[in-house]
């Protein structure tokens, strides 16, 4: 990968490596992963159970830490910030959308999704207006003062998806984000995902399941024995 795609991309790895040890025993991941993800693209990432995605997802955004490689993410090497600098570094400029949505149970859809702008350091009424205006966004607005429990799953995941991007960050990464939904509800959870996603030109990283989704992405990557291979239009 040349100089210049990695130096314009908003998050990116360089010979990424994971290997897992327990006793004696070593597990490598995978090995030498290079990827450059840049403004506003959006990359789906495929590959069997086990085949270690969320792995990679977690290592891109600082999460976890790599055996080897480096992890770039808004110009700044991960491994080269303390823990709370790499904290307050996700909270800027990565946004984090799970299978499993994550909300606080006691905090309302409101609250839940302000808090990232609070920890940012904005003040409350800015965090509200901006929280209020996602929600509105992704068809929440009727239900800004209930709590997760009092929402469907879609609400809540829909939720989790205005959180991710309320500090509109340079990344979203997205690990199975509709795995729980059913089909029709998953459908219209990922598309107001991409919609606004767009309309914020914030990149989007993928780890999914479903192929029908991520051929509506712009890139599709394949993890398959521990190499990250791009798969053309008749592969996906």
């Amino acid at each position: 990968m040349n100089e210049v795609s990695m130096g314009s991309a908003v998050i990116h790895c360089e010979g990424l490596a994971k290997t897992y040890s327990e006793g004696k025993l070593r597990t490598p991941v995978f090995d030498g992963l290079d990827l450059a993800v840049h403004a506003g693209e959006t990359v789906a990432i495929l590959g069997a159970s086990g085949a270690g995605k969320s792995t990679l997802l977690h290592l891109l955004g600082g999460l976890d830490v790599p055996s080897a490689g480096e992890v770039y993410v808004a110009g700044q090497k991960m491994s080269a910030l303390s823990d709370a600098a790499r904290g307050l570094l996700r909270n800027r400029a990565l946004g984090f959308v799970y299978q499993f949505h994550h909300l606080l149970p006691e905090f309302t859809a409101l609250e839940n999704v302000m808090l990232p702008v609070l920890l940012n350091g904005a003040p409350i009424p800015d965090a509200r207006k901006r929280a209020q205006t996602l929600l509105e966004a992704v068809g929440l607005g009727h239900r800004l003062e209930h709590k997760p429990g009092e929402l469907s799953g879609g609400e809540r995941q829909r939720a989790a998806v205005a959180r991710a991007l309320v500090n509109q960050p340079a990344c979203v990464l997205g690990d199975e984000p509709t795995g729980n939904l059913d089909e029709k509800t998953a459908a219209n959870v990922f598309a107001q995902m991409l919609e606004l996603n767009r309309a914020q030109r914030t990149s989007l990283v993928l780890v999914t399941h479903d192929r029908d989704l991520a051929r509506k992405l712009d890139r599709v990557l394949e993890l398959h024995e521990g190499k990250l291979r791009e798969l053309a239009p008749s592969e996906v």
